[in-house]
């Protein structure tokens, strides 16, 4: 079984969710922007202690299981976004990152996804990971395109989702392709 990580990047550090960061947490999900491609409307405290509790009362990488991962500033520990781990069973992950529009367009999204893959796939053995997100979401396909995922599938209008049909795009990355990555990447 994997522990949650507790990882340090350039400028930001990956951790689990903790009750100090609900404030914030609750606040960018209440923005308009953050929740538009998001499976939430009304964000409140209480589906943020919600989400909490169940985590705190989950076992990080369970089969089925989804955890919010903190992506903190790693000098000052502020709530910068986070990160979304959905174990598919114990060697795939489906991944999704979300983070306070004050901090998006920095590279921090592309940094903090870049810090998990290592730990995921070339420190723990995980085999494949993916994410999926709207079509018209280009922030984020764009991102996972320029850390080297691979778009296996276009959806189209496959999910009501807000009120109408949506499309969506589904993304993976092997390990060996990631080992690969790495090496070149520096």
């Amino acid at each position: 079984m994997l522990t949650a990580p507790q990882l340090k990047a350039t400028r930001l550090a990956l951790r689990p969710l903790s009750q100090q960061d609900l404030a914030a947490f609750t606040l960018y999900r209440q923005q308009p922007e953050v929740a538009r491609y998001q499976s939430w409307s009304d964000y409140d405290m209480g589906k943020a202690q919600a989400l909490l509790n169940a985590q705190l009362g989950g076992t990080f990488g369970a089969a089925g299981s989804w955890f919010q991962i903190a992506i903190v500033d790693k000098d000052t520990d502020a709530l910068l976004g986070d990160l979304a781990l959905h174990f598919i069973d114990e060697n795939q992950l489906e991944i999704g990152f979300t983070l306070a529009p004050r901090h998006q367009g920095q590279g921090l999204a592309k940094e903090a996804v870049t810090c998990l893959l290592d730990w995921y796939l070339l420190q723990n053995g995980g085999h494949r990971v993916t994410a999926i997100c709207d079509t018209e979401n280009l922030a984020s396909w764009r991102l996972l395109e320029a850390l080297g995922f691979r778009r296996e599938a276009h959806w189209v209008e496959n999910i009501f989702f807000k009120g109408a049909w949506g499309s969506e795009y589904q993304y993976a990355m092997l390990a060996r392709e990631w080992r690969s990555r790495s090496v070149n990447r520096f």
